[in-house]
């Protein structure tokens, strides 16, 4: 039997995963936007962070992409109330519209019902999709994968699969975004600290590949790392808080055009200094 799409949504609704993008039959056109690794206000030095986040929104405006995508770790300290209310004023500074994932220091390495609830209420949505341009953006919260909460992650799970589906009967090119990469080198590498665990990982991949996932942003790492795997780019980028691979204070720049791969620079945030030293440096 044949359902409407608005019933379709309707139904989605109803089992709690009403956040899927309704993809919109527009025609794919070219447009730049900003990746965003780890803020994270507190771990560069608190002050150092602050300023280097307010001199990047100001070299982002002034390069005027569509929109800008921050991938976790947004602050240093989980329970830092301060933290995340020095985080939003300064993103309130941007020009055009800003979309960020939760981390592992947002929401806790253990994360719980009630850290996400904190987290939703001071920053919003932990995942969520956006279309823009004939291409779906899908933001995820990745700590609900290396670190599993029962019914919040297998509602993600369910969300994230009709959110695919969604885009790909519709022939829309996905970006997903996320704090935690799947894989540092490797796609089938041991489980790490800075990596998702194996079995996930491969299910990911393989959900990835069927519903036409051109490429996961991510950051975590605190350093450039470009992979592909099965044509699709995954793309950890620098940070403007501290960096493990002597990148200066940045973020990417992609630009999105008829042809892949897409192309993206990392590029250094105008007057910004290095963090403070750390305390056993």
């Amino acid at each position: 039997m044949m359902i409407s799409r608005r019933c379709f949504l309707a139904i989605l609704a109803a089992a709690g995963l009403s956040g899927c993008v309704a993809v919109s039959n527009t025609a794919r056109e070219e447009f730049v936007f900003v990746q965003m690794c780890d803020t994270q206000v507190g771990m560069g030095g608190y002050e150092h962070d602050v300023e280097t986040f307010k001199l990047a929104v100001k070299h982002i405006n002034a390069l005027k992409p569509d929109f800008v995508v921050i991938c976790g770790d947004l602050i240093n300290a989980t329970e830092d109330d301060q933290a995340f209310a020095d985080f939003n004023a300064i993103k309130s500074g941007f020009d055009m519209p800003c979309y960020c994932a939760a981390g592992n220091h947002d929401v806790g390495n253990s994360p719980t019902v009630g850290l996400l609830e904190r987290y939703r209420s001071l920053v919003g949505k932990d995942y969520y999709a956006f279309e823009h341009k004939g291409y779906v953006f899908v933001v995820v919260n990745t700590q609900l994968w290396k670190a599993p909460v029962e019914v919040e992650s297998a509602r993600q799970d369910a969300w994230l699969e009709k959110t695919l589906q969604a885009a790909s009967e519709k022939g829309a090119p996905v970006f997903v975004a996320g704090h935690y990469p799947l894989y540092l080198a490797e796609a089938d590498e041991p489980e790490e600290y800075f990596n998702l665990p194996v079995g996930k990982r491969k299910k990911l991949l393989a959900l990835f590949e069927r519903h036409g996932v051109v490429a996961m942003l991510s950051g975590h790492v605190h350093r450039n790392i470009l992979n592909t795997h099965q044509g699709v780019q995954f793309v950890s980028s620098a940070t403007t808080s501290r960096n493990f691979d002597g990148a200066p204070m940045g973020f990417r720049v992609w630009r999105i055009g008829k042809t892949r791969p897409y192309a993206h620079d990392f590029v250094a945030v105008r007057g910004a200094s290095g963090p403070a030293p750390s305390a056993d440096s």
